[in-house]
């Protein structure tokens, strides 16, 4: 088999495995053995080859994490174009010691948590934000 066939065949399994997984950082990897490919054709060696795909796939997902660290790190947080939950009303009974609340939300039992650090009061509260598995909540 080809050395081209061989780098052409890895990227498309890389892409099929990051399409059944959604991994996106499987995509960049794809673009760097397609480089490897592209460098087989040029009639690279076999060290060169793989030179060309470690620096343009590696490149890729150090790249791609730059951008999603940039673009996307708390951005749901407030943002209800990003956070569905955001806005929404739930009822607090009662707050703990350690400034907690369990509030029926969504059909099951989340912890609530104040936004401000401090229990406002129990009856309506406004979602803020979900921080993990809590809410953060506010009062209305």
């Amino acid at each position: 088999m080809a050395e081209p066939t061989l780098w052409w065949l890895l990227a498309g399994a890389a892409v099929a495995i990051e399409l059944l997984t959604g991994t996106f950082y499987l995509l960049m990897l794809a673009i760097g053995l397609a480089a490897g490919a592209v460098a087989a054709h040029a009639g690279t060696s076999i060290p060169t080859q793989l030179v060309m795909a470690a620096l343009v796939g590696g490149g890729a997902v150090a790249a791609w994490h730059v951008v999603r660290r940039r673009h996307f790190a708390g951005a749901a947080g407030e943002n209800t174009n990003l956070n569905l939950d955001a806005g929404e009303a739930v009822h607090v009974e009662a707050w703990t010691a350690e400034n907690t609340s369990m509030v029926r939300y969504r059909g099951t039992t989340w912890t609530a948590v104040p936004a401000g650090g401090t229990p406002q009061g129990t009856g309506a509260h406004r979602v803020r934000e979900v921080s993990g598995s809590r809410l953060v909540v506010e009062k209305i």
